[in-house]
């Protein structure tokens, strides 16, 4: 039986998201030869690196060897990151992008690079939203402008710019050349340190140690320590090359303390810590498995550390001050140390709890105590002689003449 290939692709809007960081997605409408419709979510630098292996599978239909021969159509940039040059340049739209690359010839449009793209995957089915206080907030496509010529999308984008501080040369086709000043929007911060980023016409992965806010040196988005560390399982060999980084082998199990946006989180394992590249982590589970090959485009290495930039400028007086790994072991074992301490301390209780004077105190009048789950035992009445040894001399008075009336009255019952 020939296995199902994509006929149709519409472009349906676009959606805002804010988890792991603020980022947009495509809505494509995705119809396949066996009938079937599926709803896929795709970001522009998933579409971007799809697009150059594509001209890399086919060089002559792409016009890598003669321009003539290109049947590829060019990739547009979104609306969210053109500029003005690039919006003057560009031929066509996404949604035209669309349509003209699924009438291909068939070794093109039916090749399994093109369905392995278009094809469903778990996170398209249930997206990702922790949140409930930030919802995703999503764009249907004008119908009136999808009529026309040009298919552009309405609604109010706003993208974050930063500063290079520094030269970058890329190292492959997936980056982009930068010079010290350039302003970069940035389209996506992927958690490995490496952001999708348009600068005039060029659009391409950057380390995100090479640039700046604008408003201040301090991000925002960067978490705080939490030392009570979330598990991670290493998936490829890194050997240190700073005193404050760490080596470990493949499939070693860690805890990260520290999620920086520049790629390299601090990990915990055992009393040692260290910076350690997050691109060669991964959470335990078969989704997050998939994710993180995803994230990491074909050809990428853990981006430069801030550190070993050469001629760094920044335009800020004052920048973040990073904390040492003495700092983030002091403050481990500290953590550590008070955890184990509220973990012990209600095993103490109970029996501290039994032997208190108070709690005896308060059992004596057999009422019972509903912190605990068993009732007190009650204890069996003493005797009458009992009493009468331990009771005053003026109630012992007491009884004994009540005694002596009740005898005369039961004498002269009878």
């Amino acid at each position: 039986m020939e296995d199902s290939y994509v006929r149709h692709v519409e472009l349906l809007g676009f959606e805002k998201r804010f988890f792991p960081s603020q980022h947009y997605v495509y809505m494509l409408m995705v119809k396949w030869s066996d009938q079937s419709e599926k709803l896929i979510y795709r970001t522009y630098p998933e579409i971007h690196t799809f697009h150059k292996s594509l001209k890399e599978m086919f060089p002559i239909e792409s016009g890598q060897i003669e321009k003539r021969d290109r049947i590829i159509p060019s990739l547009p940039a979104p609306r969210w990151v053109d500029s003005q040059k690039s919006r003057e340049s560009r031929q066509n739209t996404l949604a035209e992008y669309c349509h003209l690359l699924v009438n291909l010839p068939p070794h093109i449009s039916r090749c399994k690079l093109l369905s392995a793209f278009f094809k469903v995957r778990p996170e398209d089915e249930n997206p990702p939203a922790p949140n409930t206080l930030k919802r995703n907030e999503t764009f249907v496509e004008s119908r009136e402008l999808a009529r026309g010529v040009a298919s552009e999308i309405s609604g109010p984008i706003i993208l974050d710019t930063y500063r290079v501080i520094a030269d970058f040369q890329k190292t492959s086709k997936h980056e982009i050349n930068l010079r010290m000043d350039d302003l970069v929007e940035i389209v996506e911060k992927n958690p490995n340190g490496w952001w999708f980023c348009q600068c005039e016409s060029k659009r391409g992965w950057v380390p995100a140690s090479y640039l700046e806010p604008l408003d201040g040196p301090e991000e925002a988005e960067d978490a705080e320590p939490d030392y009570e560390g979330e598990l991670h399982v290493t998936v490829q060999v890194y050997k240190a090359e700073h005193d404050d980084e760490i080596t470990l082998e493949l499939g070693e199990t860690v805890e990260v303390i520290h999620k920086l946006l520049d790629g390299w989180w601090v990990v915990r394992k055992g009393d040692e810590t260290g910076h350690f590249p997050s691109m060669f982590l991964q959470k335990a589970g078969k989704r997050e498995r998939q994710e993180a090959e995803r994230s990491i485009p074909r050809g990428q290495k853990p981006p430069p550390r801030r550190s070993t930039i050469r001629n760094a400028k920044s335009i800020h007086s004052k920048a973040r001050q990073r904390l040492s790994q003495d700092a983030y072991r002091r403050n481990s074992r500290r953590y550590l140390q008070q955890k184990g301490g509220r973990l012990a301390e209600p095993q103490r209780n109970p029996q501290s709890s039994a032997k208190s004077p108070l709690h005896e105190r308060k059992n004596q009048g057999n009422v019972p105590d509903r912190s605990v789950k068993e009732a007190p035992a009650v204890p069996p009445r003493p005797s009458p002689e009992l009493i009468l040894q331990r009771c005053t001399d003026t109630t012992r008075k007491r009884v004994s003449v009540h005694k002596a009336r009740a005898n005369t009255t039961c004498q002269h019952a009878a």
